[in-house]
């Protein structure tokens, strides 16, 4: 299947891009570069891409695919909260277009990367299926919830889009965020000795590694039809929701002599949410999560050895987001609306 990835320069897109191409499809990325040049360990071959913001694309850059993955999206809540209208230009209207563009070149399935941070904040412990009422708290959330929105409309006879909620992602990838709780805990652990918990411990979250991220995208991409055209899919496992202390106790298990500590200001978090990820498990046989949390903390563990991660490094541009964006923009390379100052190529 010949198959365009957007976003495939980010840390989920550096992961799905290999193992679309382990399965035998062909694949072309097309990404703005931005993180690009946020390398953690060994990366893979490049594949042909087009250098191009998401807001641009047009019907004749999604000519000839049989299908796009739309990962590409300002992706999370600090960066999103640098400038909401950008967030919502990105992840709400640009998501819109793209798929607009994509039926319009006769595109047949677009695979959208939504989130459960739609679902924001919920009362008590109740698992949150796919029915469940959308309560954001974020642009990134708000956005996300009118993507899907906006996008269902299209879907017909010759265009189907599939929604996937992924749980807050974790896990090594060749372009790393740490700026994601579980890999934020084992990187304060790793290079201070305390696990730096911002919240008081008790919001919960669905966690689900970037490998079964990638993994939920493959099986939807090879489903039958009618199993996932105009359908949302919670992607986790019902078993990794924790709360934030819980985690914290985990990671304290695995690298040596880390304790838990609570940043100065840290109270409840607005977000908190435990999902019900039963659908994909039922529909999608094809897709079994491999990652429990407890494995993914000693693969970060043990990467971050590894490679040496300083905490330089961990609290640096390269692997935190919010920094690298400022970073661009005090050089004056990226601009308010995220874009950047000169040609896209030459960045």
């Amino acid at each position: 299947m010949r198959t365009l990835v957007t976003g495939h320069h980010g840390y989920v897109g550096s992961v799905l891009v290999p193992m679309l191409e382990e399965a035998g499809h062909e694949v072309v990325g097309l990404d703005t570069d931005l993180f690009a040049p946020c390398i953690f360990g060994p990366v893979e071959a490049e594949v042909e891409s087009l250098k191009l913001d998401v807001r641009d694309v047009e019907t004749e850059d999604l000519r000839g695919f049989d299908a796009v993955i739309h990962l590409a999206a300002v992706c999370n809540d600090p960066v999103g909260d640098l400038n909401p209208q950008a967030t919502y230009d990105i992840n709400h209207l640009a998501s819109v277009r793209v798929a607009e563009k994509a039926k319009e070149a006769g595109v047949p399935r677009f695979l959208f990367a939504s989130s459960c941070s739609l679902y924001g904040k919920a009362a008590g412990d109740a698992m949150l299926d796919e029915s469940a009422e959308f309560a954001p708290v974020s642009p990134y959330g708000r956005s996300k919830v009118l993507a899907e929105r906006d996008i269902a409309p299209l879907a017909d006879d010759s265009f189907s889009p599939t929604y996937l909620r992924n749980a807050t992602a974790f896990g090594v990838s060749p372009r790393l965020r740490v700026d994601v709780v579980v890999n934020n805990l084992v990187g304060y652990a790793h290079s201070t000795g305390e696990i730096v918990i911002q919240s008081d411990g008790t919001p919960s979250r669905p966690l689900v590694h970037v490998e079964d991220i990638s993994g939920a995208i493959l099986a939807s991409l090879v489903a039958p039809r009618e199993l996932v055209h105009n359908e949302a899919f919670n992607v986790g496992a019902n078993s990794e929701n924790y709360r934030i202390r819980e985690l914290a106790d985990m990671v304290a298990e695995v690298v040596p002599g880390a304790r838990a500590t609570f940043a100065e200001g840290g109270g409840p978090d607005k977000r908190s949410y435990r999902v019900d990820c039963s659908k994909i498990a039922a529909v999608l046989p094809g897709f079994e999560p491999q990652w429990t949390v407890r494995r993914g903390i000693e693969q970060l563990y043990e990467a971050y050895t590894r490679n040496g991660l300083t905490y330089d490094q961990f609290t640096g541009p390269s692997y935190l987001r919010i920094k690298r964006v400022q970073e661009l923009q005090e050089a004056g390379q990226l601009d308010d609306e995220l874009r950047w100052r000169v040609p896209v190529a030459a960045a």
